[in-house]
């Protein structure tokens, strides 16, 4: 399985991609919007975990222009954000997000959800 984590925190690349790799997991990291649209398109992953506040190009819209694109609307996108409130939650549902997990988090809640969703 191949997992693009796409934040601009090195702190929440470090907890998620060794317990990721473990399970076998081939992970791409990318630090802004620009770069996960990006690679997404090249690399196309069978799930992404996506920030919302990016640099460059925000998570709501990454998640937008790839879920409103045939080639790539079927890849899982789970938005880890700090942005807490039911509006933000709401938005991210609205523009394709397959699951919302507010931070701080629990790694192994990000891993079953991962799971949860590949497994679908």
């Amino acid at each position: 399985m191949k997992i693009l984590i796409t934040d601009d925190s090195p702190t929440i690349l470090k907890i998620l991609t060794p317990p990721l790799v473990e399970a076998g997991c081939e992970v791409i990291v990318a630090t802004d919007g620009q770069q996960a649209l990006n690679l997404a398109k090249t690399e196309k992953p069978d799930l992404m975990v996506l920030d919302l506040m990016l640099p460059k190009i925000d998570g709501y819209k990454v998640c937008r222009m790839l879920k409103f694109d045939e080639k790539y609307k079927d890849i899982p996108i789970i938005m880890l954000t700090a942005r807490t409130n039911e509006t933000d939650e709401r938005l991210g549902k609205e523009v394709g997000a397959d699951a919302y997990i507010k931070k701080p988090f629990q790694p192994e809640v990000v891993i079953d959800e991962i799971k949860k969703l590949l497994n679908r």
